[in-house]
């Protein structure tokens, strides 16, 4: 069973690298980010002609978040976060695919930092781990996927000196992030590459995919049932490489 997680940067014009990238890797189960469309432009026949089911919930310009799955479509559990029901963001999307609870999440930017932007990221990230202690509490399989705009150690970021006060990597965000995982939660590529260097994002500016000058923001936690069965993980950083991509790379694991 393989897992992964992609933000693309806008679903319809980089579709047909996402549609390469699915057919390269095919992935069982995926989590989309970053869509940048509404729920009417979403592709999905596009989607269902190269195999894959999905579910979605879309905004119009910015976020947006999708769960496919190979074969199947997910069955969908939640589309937002509880604990805020003025919070209308597409951020969160929550399905059962293959008897696994997966959720697939934005987590927001928060810069500039300190400031409002700033203050709502860190409610959200609040009220995701509270949602996210109740999921581990069910002893259910459950994968929570997506871009978390964290970079949790130094390990996590180029020139780590520099991003010192950037809302990815103030300690209150760092923080919140280890108390997340310490829930139970295993953090399913640090947990098999606990001491290299790994990216998961590139700025478009700067040359900075070539000089891998990058970030590890993309993440998959995986509950009890499923690290035991955790197999492998990697990041896709050639798909980063390609004309057209978006910013990050495809985040997957294996579970046996």
């Amino acid at each position: 069973m393989k897992v992964a997680t992609y933000n693309v940067n806008g679903i319809n014009g980089r579709l047909d690298a996402l549609l390469g990238w699915l057919n390269e890797s095919a992935p069982d189960i995926v989590c989309l980010q970053e869509l940048k469309t509404t729920d009417e432009k979403f592709p999905e026949a596009a989607l269902i002609k190269a195999g894959y089911g999905a579910v979605w919930h879309g905004q119009k310009s910015w976020n947006g978040v999708a769960i496919l799955a190979r074969g199947s479509k997910p069955q969908e559990m939640r589309r937002s976060l509880p604990g805020d029901p003025d919070d209308v963001h597409s951020r969160y999307i929550e399905c059962r695919v293959a008897k696994m609870t997966v959720g697939c999440l934005y987590l927001p930017n928060g810069n500039p930092a300190p400031g409002p932007k700033f203050d709502y990221k860190l409610r959200w990230f609040k009220r995701f781990s509270q949602h996210a202690k109740e999921l581990l509490a069910s002893g259910k399989p459950v994968v929570l996927a997506g871009d978390y705009n964290v970079m949790p150690t130094d390990l996590d970021v180029y020139a780590a000196e520099r991003w010192r006060d950037d809302a990815l990597f103030r300690p209150e965000v760092r923080t919140a992030y280890l108390k997340l995982v310490d829930q139970g939660w295993t953090d399913a590529v640090r947990a098999l590459h606990p001491d290299e260097q790994i990216y998961t994002f590139w700025h478009y500016w700067r040359n900075s995919f070539a000089r891998n000058a990058g970030l590890r923001i993309d993440h998959i936690l995986i509950s009890p049932p499923l690290a035991k069965k955790l197999r492998r993980a990697g990041v896709d950083k050639s798909v980063r490489g390609r004309p057209g991509a978006s910013d990050h790379a495809p985040v997957w694991i294996e579970l046996k």
